[in-house]
């Protein structure tokens, strides 16, 4: 009868330590995940706000008082509204990663 209850207290610290690596290494994906996002996200803010640098024509002399106001301009305007529906809408629809960002030929309307 001891041998059988040694047994089973084995298997549950076996068991016990089975989870404890497999909690770790939950916490250790759950870490990349986030550094994953974060460096997408770090890498979209920088390619976007060069593309917005690429479109002053001397962004070291405009503030970012300025640069907020003038994006505030142009997204009020009914045309770029129009264009940013459009550019939902066409996301929306294939709602596939290989199509977010391809609005390009829109542009060109």
């Amino acid at each position: 009868m001891n041998k059988k209850l040694e047994k089973l207290n084995q298997e549950i610290e076996k068991t016990e330590a089975r989870l404890r690596r497999a909690q770790h290494k939950e916490k250790i994906l759950e870490h990349q995940i986030k550094t994953l996002n974060r460096k997408e996200r770090t890498h979209r803010l920088c390619t976007r706000g060069a593309m917005l640098k690429n479109h002053l024509p001397h962004p070291e002399a405009v503030t970012d008082e300025q640069v907020s106001t003038i994006l505030k301009v142009m997204f009020h305007r009914s045309d770029t509204k129009c264009l940013l529906e459009q550019v939902l809408a066409e996301n929306q629809k294939h709602s596939g990663d290989m199509f977010r960002g391809s609005y390009m030929h829109l542009s060109k309307r």
